[in-house]
């Protein structure tokens, strides 16, 4: 009989002596392969197959065969795929042998007869040799198991080794063809019959009721070494035999607290095995119907210490993941042990409690689903699930933001799943309505996915209006009163309100409501269809769905309807402000909201989808597709017709900014064939009339969407010029006066042959129709400054001599001022050959008047440009073609090229452009100054104008009047340098002082329009400028943020001192100018090097000598700061706050400085320049604020610091709270010591002031002549009284020296308050004299703010 095998550490243990006095299998003579020939090493091979083969199966126990086996098994990898295959064959179908002849053997004993009469030697004999038999088949087992698992060990470790090595070129693969036999196949083979080997009866193997110890510990130990190859993993045939001997071994053979630790040492090792390890613990469950080892894992994760998983980021994310996957695997397991692993949502770590949010989705999903069982288990499991519920409802307010976006995404799961019941659905909706306004965008899109999640699989119906929700609503209200009993009112209850229908979750699911899952989709679907399709009549009308519970049902699921329809419409004022967010996805995903929103016809989607016009502009590309795929979702339709109407309804209603946004996108669908000729066909159709039933307003519409089309195709114009000419400036522009207009601007986007063919057919006819226009009264007066506008551009865009024209348009509208009318008149002086006559006139005509002189300007001075820009880019054309011409004589273009080059030396190449110069800038001159001596026409009114807008007298009467001609004054200033820079006064007056909000507005924005022009004039009024953001009007501070903005971030005007007026802006309470104000120094920050960073310290500088209260400081530097990104920028920037702590004695300005440094982002080395500064700021740590702001960066410096670092911060915190606690104390010292010296010099004051009455007193001598010398006890007596008197007198003094102080301060404050956008009131408010006398302990005596804190403390002691 041969020695036993016992497992050895490795495989080369086998060749160690064996030192125990227990004898075992070892090897005696090992064969070294790598030293044998090819040929010699394939002979070596087939004898070790033949003997395997041809003997017994236990043959391996032999000597002579092991050691064989064994030599091979150590070379394997050096061997050819040839002798590989035979020797793995020869292994694996000799233990797949013997375990079918271990089963037989097993029973064979079990079976075999006892015979009363047998030998007893006999039988012992037998007994010994089946004894000896079991152990040569225990041995040959255990062989087998060992060799063939080392094979697979030694191939992985060599595949491995070569894939993570050097790849081999094609010719090394040809010389090593390592795929001439499948080596996967074999792999899992070799291990499923390893795991076969543990379901036969070892225990009658190994001859106890336990397997070998060591055995299951040698496949155990291999089998999760396998599990860490990832690549072993991806073979299905060999993961599978992995969890089977895991599951066997941990569940049969009670290996489990092994297994768990190996399990949990993996997943936190190698992400790549979670999935596999919960495979096998789940395939463990199934297969033997014991979760003892899931159980087992969920425990000993439970057991974990939550801050362990804090620092082990990795591993924590990894347990999550195995959770959530073993949750999904065994939901009804792991429901009955979730209550081991709630404690852990009180830990740090978010990626556990993310885990557990997805283990509760998981849990409800799955593991209530079943409906067997006994009453009470069933409400226990209710109340479970209900429990579960409300902690995830309780998550989404979790301090993680991750956290939060993981509930919501469960959440929509769940709805996905349709396991939110209808009870519970209101109460989703409304938690992920608000999380549409959280501060992160990862839970912003997760509560918009959740939203549009929540209406595709919502339980209501396909459409959610608020009004057919409340018809049906009502009709069957009406409809239970009838069924219900009235004999019996005690029985009748109300209706059921949305929580009631919950009934802790678990009515829901049970007696009626069950009812109504079954056939609340078709009963819900059917009422809203019919009251959408025909509205009901009467009460006989209502569909009859059975007894009063049902219909009960039904109300309460109506109810639950409705309030999910306006929980949707609550929310679009949300969604629109998200369309303005920052964050693309927001973007994207609102609109995907709104669209869906719009499906089911929420009240107030349409309107907000047509605020995401706008977002066409856009620079995120992302944005741009989402806006232009919802475009065509919405509008572009496969009929023709209902495009039409959508597009034409879209033009009617939108206003200027939607108008652009439609015409671009518009050109951009034209120019892709989205735009189809049919549906332009139909456009005209509406405009020409065609269609029965449009509307003047409907042909206006579409004659402006045409008109968008054409700005990117001309053409779409051409095919009926009659008909614009006809309908928009005929009978019809009365009917419609803003036709009019739109037929303007049609006209001007004809291309220049259809101009060239109108003028040779019909151009009298236009002209005379665009004169009558601008000259006619057909037209109201609100709607003709736009027609008129449209019409004089329109003359200059098609008249062949423009200005012709445009100067008899200028003298007819003159006369018109002076015809006589019965409106209301006003006086009026005209200059008349040197003496001025006094005449009425008509301030509509005059403003009208106004309006034409100005804008025939304007628009002569855009023909003078586009004339210069013509010839420009004829003599461009002619230089290219002359380049391009290859036929010219060589002797022609050199003799050309040297006199271009004489003409270049001699500078009369670049005369050619001088003359084009001169000759536009003569040009503009000649339209407002003239030339010479003479004026031309609207040179003549430009004085009049001047004069008009100085009369602020008659400006004041007539507010219109005032709008019209200070409009025209900046437009002629626009045009002319000379005049603009007389009458710039004047416009600053006006823009100042007029009382008109419009006028003011007007002139603001000329203000931007003249810097453009004309910069040097404007610089020397930059701060007047500025100063428009203190106006009391919204439109005239929102224009000077826009006009402002538009100036600097286009570099037109420096960033001057006066940039904190700006940031001042960002506190404002209009929150629309706050954020334009905000978007600015957005722009701004991505300019360059971050102007922002060069202006902070400016700003922080003003802003704390500005009347601004504490919390509006802390907003603003909060918002600029947040800028800051570099850490050099942050360096320097900690350096510059540190220099202006030196010195400094105000107390707000150390709490604003201290403020500032707290919001930076510090880095290691800030934080060490903070410890090495610490004499700069030493003297501001007695304030407790400031103090305060300190422990601040100490405590986000403690965040990210390192160990060591981390222990210097400590210290240095230490030494600052010294510091304070002892600066404190000397503060307080020296606030004693002051109040007391001024007590002695009150009482040195008064003492004074006695002796000095008392020598002078005159009156008190002659009334007490007559008196004797007080004797010395009524002089002691007098003399404390005296101290009495002079101590309280000296205390009023003080108080009503305070009281005085306080009133004086609370007056200029609200002298302040009153007039806080007034500069003058705020410098006179600023030097008030009284300050001098407070006792406080600041050292700047002229600072407001301390001396008002002094008061307070004086007040309060």
């Amino acid at each position: 009989m041969a020695p036993s095998f016992i497992f050895p550490q490795t495989l080369t243990s086998l060749e160690e002596d064996n030192d125990s006095s227990y004898a075992c299998l070892t090897v005696q003579n090992a064969v070294s392969v790598s030293s044998l020939r090819p040929s010699e090493l394939e002979e070596f091979v087939k004898g070790v197959s033949f003997d395997l083969s041809d003997k017994e199966l236990f043959c391996v126990e032999e000597q002579e065969v092991f050691d064989r086996v064994y030599s091979l098994v150590k070379g394997f990898a050096s061997l050819s795929p040839g002798c590989k295959l035979n020797l793995v064959e020869s292994l694996r179908s000799n233990l797949s042998v013997l375990l079918p002849n271990v089963d037989s053997l097993s029973r064979s004993q079990g079976s075999a007869p006892q015979e009363n009469g047998s030998d007893e030697s006999f039988e012992h004999g037998c007994e010994q040799l089946a004894a000896d038999r079991v152990a040569s088949y225990r041995n040959a087992f255990k062989i087998y198991t060992f060799f063939l698992v080392h094979i697979v060990l030694i191939e992985q470790s060599s595949s491995t080794s070569a894939t993570n090595g050097t790849k081999a070129v094609a010719s090394s693969r040809k010389k090593h063809p390592v795929n001439l036999w499948d080596w996967e196949a074999q792999r899992g083979r070799i291990m499923n019959l390893i795991a076969n080997s543990l379901e036969i009866n070892l225990s009658m193997l190994f001859g106890s009721s336990d397997a070998d110890e060591n055995y299951l510990s040698f496949i155990m130990k291999n089998a999760f070494l396998m599990f860490e190859n990832a690549l072993m993993l991806k073979d299905s045939a060999t993961k599978e035999a992995l969890c089977n001997i895991i599951g066997t071994c941990a569940t049969k053979y009670h290996y489990i607290a092994q297994s768990c630790a190996s399990i949990l040492h993996l997943i936190h090792r190698y992400d790549f095995a979670v999935t596999h390890l919960a495979d096998a613990v789940a395939g463990a469950e199934k297969k033997y119907a014991d979760g003892s080892m899931a159980a087992a894992l969920i425990r000993e994760i439970g057991r974990t210490n939550p801050k362990a998983y804090l620092k082990d980021t990795v591993g924590a994310e990894n347990i999550g993941r195995f959770l959530v996957e073993l949750a999904d695997r065994l939901p009804n397991l792991f429901s009955t042990n979730i209550g081991l692993l709630i404690p852990h949502f009180g830990g740090e770590s978010y990626k556990i409690r993310n885990a557990l949010v997805g283990v509760l989705g998981k849990l409800i999903a799955k593991a209530f689903n079943d409906v067997e069982g006994e009453v009470s288990s069933k409400s226990i499991r209710l109340r479970t699930k209900q429990a579960m519920l409300e902690i995830l409802l309780e998550r989404c307010r979790d301090v993680s933001a991750y956290t939060r976006s993981r509930v919501l995404q469960v959440w929509a799961e769940l709805c996905e799943e349709h396991s939110i019941s209808i009870g519970l659905w209101n109460e989703v909706a409304t938690m992920a309505s608000g999380r549409l306004e959280d501060k992160s965008a990862i839970v912003r899109k997760s509560a918009l996915n959740l939203l549009i999640m929540m209406l595709q699989h919502n339980p209501f119906g396909p459409q959610l209006r608020a009004a057919s929700f409340e018809a049906t609503l009502e009709q069957y209200k009406k409809k239970l009163d009838e069924l219900e009993p009235k004999s019996t009112p005690e029985n009748s209850e109300e209706f059921p309100s949305d929580s009631q229908v919950s009934c802790s979750d678990s009515g829901v699911e049970d007696e009626g409501i069950k009812v109504e899952s079954k056939d609340q989709d078709s009963m819900t679907d059917s009422c809203l269809s019919q009251v959408a399709d025909e509205p009901l009549q009467a009460d006989n009308s209502v569909p009859d769905f059975g007894n009063v519970e049902q219909t009960r049902a039904l109300v309460a699921s109506l109810e639950a309807g409705l309030r999910f329809s306006k929980c949707m419409s609550d929310a679009m004022p949300i969604l629109v402000q998200l369309m303005a967010s920052s964050s693309s996805t927001d973007v994207e995903h609102t609109i995907l909201l709104l669209m869906r929103c719009r499906q089911f016809q929420i009240d107030g989607s349409e309107a907000c989808l047509r605020k995401m016009l706008p977002l066409v502009f856009s620079q995120e590309k992302s944005i741009y597709e989402a806006v232009e795929n919802a475009f065509i979702a919405i509008y572009i339709r496969k009929n023709p017709v209902d495009t039409a109407k959508n597009l034409l309804n879209l033009a009617i209603d939108s206003n200027i900014g939607d108008l652009a946004a439609l015409e671009f996108i518009l050109g951009v669908l034209v120019s892709k064939g989205d735009i189809t000729a049919s549906m332009l066909s139909v456009l005209w159709d509406f405009f020409c009339f065609n269609i029965s039933g449009t509307t003047a307003q409907q042909s206006r519409g579409a004659l402006s969407v045409l008109c968008m089309a054409a700005k990117s195709s001309p053409t779409v114009l051409s095919s009926h010029l009659q008909d614009i000419i006809d309908i928009g400036l005929g009978q019809w522009a009365k009917v419609e006066p803003l036709l009019a207009r739109t037929a303007c601007l049609a006209l001007q986007r004809l291309s220049v042959e259809d101009k060239k063919k109108l003028l040779s057919t019909n151009g009298n006819r236009v002209f005379s129709l665009l004169q009558g226009l601008i000259s006619g009264f057909s037209i109201p007066e609100n709607i003709w400054y736009a027609a008129a506008d449209k019409a004089i551009a329109t003359l200059y865009s098609i008249h062949p001599t423009p200005e012709t024209i445009a100067a008899d348009l200028v003298k007819r509208s003159l006369k018109s001022v002076f015809e006589s009318s019965e409106e209301t008149d006003m006086p009026l002086e005209v200059n008349s050959g040197g003496s001025y006559l006094l005449t009425t006139v008509q301030v509509r005509n005059l403003s009208r008047y106004l309006f034409v002189v100005s804008h025939v300007a304007m628009n002569q001075l855009a023909y003078i440009e586009s004339c210069i820009h013509k010839i420009q880019k004829a003599k461009a054309k002619k230089e290219k073609m002359a380049a391009e011409n290859g036929n010219v004589d060589v002797n022609t273009a050199s003799n050309a090229q040297k006199d271009s080059g004489i003409n270049s030396e001699l500078g009369l190449a670049a005369s050619e452009d001088a003359i084009l110069d001169s000759l536009a800038e003569k040009a503009e001159k000649e339209i407002v100054s003239g030339v010479g001596a003479g004026k031309n026409l609207i040179g003549h009114c430009a004085p009049f104008i001047s004069k008009l807008c100085r009369n602020f007298n008659l400006m004041q009467k007539h507010p219109d009047l005032q709008a019209s001609g200070m409009l025209a004054l900046c437009r002629l200033m626009i045009i002319d340098a000379k005049f603009c820079e007389s009458n710039l006064q004047l416009l600053f007056t006006v823009v100042e002082s007029a009382p008109s909000e419009i006028v003011r507005s007007n002139c603001t924005i000329a203000l931007g329009d003249l810097a453009v022009r004309f910069p040097n004039l404007l610089e020397p009024w930059t701060e007047n400028m500025y100063r428009r953001l203190r106006d009391q009007s919204v439109s005239v501070r929102k224009n000077a943020v826009l006009v402002l903005s538009h100036l600097i971030l286009n570099d037109m005007m420096k960033v001057k001192g006066y940039i904190n007026e700006m940031a001042m802006i960002l506190e404002d309470v209009e929150e629309r100018i706050a954020n334009l104000a905000k978007l600015f120094f957005y722009e701004l920050s991505k300019k360059g090097n971050n102007p922002v960073y060069n202006l902070l310290p400016d700003i922080l500088g003003k802003l704390s000598s500005q009347d601004l209260n504490r919390e509006s400081f802390y907003n603003i530097m909060q918002f600029l700061i947040g800028f800051i990104k570099k850490d050099k920028q942050v360096e320097s920037l900690v350096e510059k706050l540190f220099n202006r702590l030196t010195g400094v004695s105000d107390i707000r300005l150390w709490d604003y400085i201290s403020y500032c440094l707290s919001l930076l982002p510090f880095t290691e080395k800030s934080m060490r320049r903070l410890m090495e500064s610490f004499k700069a700021y030493e003297h501001v740590l007695s304030e407790d604020i400031v103090m305060n702001h300190f422990r601040n960066i100490i405590n986000k410096g403690k965040k990210f610091a390192k160990p060591e670092l981390k222990s210097i911060l400590e210290e240095f915190e230490e030494k600052l709270n010294a510091v304070h606690h002892e600066k404190k104390e000397q503060a307080l010292t020296e606030k004693n010591a002051q109040a007391h010296q001024q007590k002695v010099d009150n009482f040195q004051n008064f003492v004074a002031t006695k002796k000095v009455e008392n020598e002078s007193g005159e009156y008190d001598t002659t009334e007490a002549g007559t008196d004797d010398e007080t004797n010395e006890s009524i002089d002691t007596q007098s003399s404390k009284s005296r101290r009495k008197t002079t101590k309280s007198r000296t205390s009023s003094d003080a108080s009503s020296e305070v009281t005085e102080e306080e009133r004086e301060e609370e007056e200029e404050g609200d002298e302040d308050d009153d007039e806080i956008q007034s500069p003058q009131r705020f410098r006179r408010g600023a030097s008030k004299p009284k300050v001098e006398k407070s006792n406080t302990k600041s050292h700047n005596v002229n600072s407001r703010p301390s001396n008002k804190r002094t008061s307070r403390r004086v007040k309060q002691r």
